[in-house]
């Protein structure tokens, strides 16, 4: 009877153990290679073009640290722990956390249609319904005149339309100088004098505002994404590409495997992401022949130098492709020699 009794405490032991170290939360978020899945399943035009090869979207995996994988992390490349207050800002929950990187995914999805089909000569109509400010930066000479959902109207008397309309009219201006911003809040119209500040990092003045364009986009032929629950603005690149490969009655593809990250802009410029070494690592166990990394206009420490290095630190013969452009992207795939079977 005793007997019995210690192995039931030992046993418990072990289950609260167990459950410890694989369910405990640690203050630390952690990274790691994800996968690069085909895009097919997850971007379908109506009446789209097949094609010999596959473009990849491909994920970083991320989530709060336990025991085991705290250690596991510690132990294995390409897996890297952060403090939990550097990715969850104070007060929002991880389920919040998701929740914006899935707005911002479908951001991108916009975006992506935007390019692809101008670039493929389609169909398609943008409505611009405003601009609203996003967020509003800490001792900045916006906060406390302007608040997070205000629709910006004017600037010194120009109509704005879009997000980059402002950026253009303030990317002359110095510091110090003051534009008058029209807005409005709760269907009220008001008016409030900015000056402008010099931005923490780069040589020009802002007011230190995040801002969102909302726009409506309509397209014909119409195009269902299905991504998930995958969030974040890094695929735009690749989603761009597989639109235009589907509308378009050429394979872009050429029979390869492509995959790539970077945000897109609505200009088809391609933006710097995050976990581009781990990108590389998921691409390659994937067997990707073709992988695009932004270029950053070829600066020091750019995502393609990182890719590059991670490239050949993991010996992969995966082709890594600098780009700035969806453009530059495009011609690359269509200057390449249909895959040969070997």
């Amino acid at each position: 009877m005793k007997q019995n009794k210690r192995y039931f405490i030992v046993f418990a032991v072990v289950v609260v153990l167990a459950f410890f170290l694989a369910q405990y939360r640690l203050p630390y978020y952690i990274y790691q290679p994800g996968s690069a899945d085909d895009l097919n399943p997850v971007v379908q035009v109506q009446d789209g073009f097949n094609s010999d090869g596959e473009m990849h979207l491909v994920t970083v995996s991320g989530g709060p640290a336990t025991p085991i994988r705290y250690v596991i992390a510690k132990i294995l490349p390409y897996h890297e722990i952060y403090d939990i207050e550097d990715i969850l800002p104070e007060g929002v929950s991880q389920n919040e956390y998701h929740h914006a990187q899935l707005q911002v995914m479908e951001s991108s999805q916009e975006a992506a249609q935007v390019v692809a089909y101008q670039a493929a000569g389609k169909d398609i109509t943008i409505n611009y319904e405003g601009v609203y400010v996003m967020s509003v930066g800490q001792d900045m000479p916006a906060e406390g005149k302007l608040e997070i959902g205000d629709r910006i109207i004017e600037v010194n008397g120009k109509e704005i339309k879009k997000s980059e309309e402002l950026i253009d009219l303030i990317a002359p201006l110095n510091v110090g100088d003051s534009v008058e911003v029209t807005f409005e809040r709760k269907d009220k119209k008001m008016t409030e004098t900015v000056s402008l500040q010099k931005h923490p990092e780069e040589e020009r003045a802002i007011m230190g505002i995040g801002l969102v364009t909302d726009r409506s986009v309509k397209v014909d032929p119409p195009v269902n994404f299905k991504s998930g629950e995958i969030g974040g603005p890094s695929a735009g690149l690749m989603f761009s590409l597989e639109i235009y490969d589907q509308l378009t009655e050429s394979d872009i593809t050429k029979g390869y495997q492509v995959a790539g990250t970077g945000e897109i802009s609505y200009e088809g410029k391609v933006g710097r992401i995050g976990g581009i070494d781990k990108k590389v690592v998921a691409s390659d166990e994937e067997g990707i022949e073709i992988f695009f990394a932004p270029n950053e206009g070829g600066k020091e420490g750019s995502n393609y130098e990182v890719a590059k290095k991670t490239a050949e630190d993991i010996g992969t013969d995966m082709k890594i492709v600098p780009v700035d452009t969806f453009e530059e992207a495009l011609q690359y795939l269509k200057d390449l020699d249909p895959k040969t079977e070997e």
